[in-house]
């Protein structure tokens, strides 16, 4: 009996996206695809409603401990479309199969008025999306080369540093079942709640590792 493809978490930045109908600067937005593994991964792009948006290159591949831009355009900011919520999902495909290993769902939606300057449903149907003309790619430059993970970083948020504290204190407590006297009851965890500590300090690490 073979063993079934290997499932991996998806790490995308940001989410949600939102664009505003009088702020223009917003209605192209740029995800962030990461690859922090050791093995190529493809990617695809599909959403459920491809008339309304363009994504130049849907479809690509990510190097090993990479990170590639792609840039997402809104092309129907119209009144009549606000405060209506799309969704993006973003597929990791194994690089030689082209079996599915994971995905994630983005909300997308646009919101009446101006940017204020800050950051699924299973019967929908996702589509896949045209990919934008060359001219389009050339005229804002959409797509950059992959990055290492590692060329250059930003300053880490406060509140980004406190929460990786917070998980890496969560995950030297004991686990339930342990006998470690130096802790009470209370503070032996669960396997599942570290799991997730561990699951947010891996989203917490991306973010920091983001390069600026």
């Amino acid at each position: 009996m073979h063993p079934g493809p290997i499932q991996v978490p998806v790490f995308v930045y940001p989410t949600p996206i939102i664009f505003y109908l009088e702020d223009q600067a917003t209605h192209k937005q740029v995800l962030t695809l990461y690859n922090p593994y050791e093995f190529p991964i493809r990617f695809r792009v599909l959403c459920t409603a491809p008339n309304k948006y363009t994504v130049v290159d849907p479809e690509g591949s990510i190097r090993p401990r990479c990170c590639i831009d792609i840039v997402v355009r809104h092309n129907a900011v119209t009144l009549a479309n606000c405060n209506i919520t799309d969704k993006f999902r973003i597929q990791m495909q194994n690089h030689t199969t082209k079996q599915l290993m994971g995905k994630q769902d983005i909300p997308a939606t646009l919101l009446p008025g101006k940017s204020s300057g800050g950051p699924s449903d299973s019967s929908e149907e996702f589509l896949r999306l045209p990919s934008a003309p060359s001219t389009v790619q050339q005229q804002f430059g959409l797509i950059r080369d992959p990055r290492p993970v590692g060329g250059r970083y930003q300053t880490p948020n406060y509140v980004v540093v406190v929460a990786a504290i917070i998980c890496i204190g969560a995950l030297l407590l004991p686990t339930q079942g342990d006998e470690d006297s130096r802790f009470p009851e209370y503070l032996h965890l669960t396997s599942n709640l570290k799991l997730i500590f561990a699951y947010v300090l891996g989203m917490v690490t991306v973010v920091v590792l983001k390069p600026g």
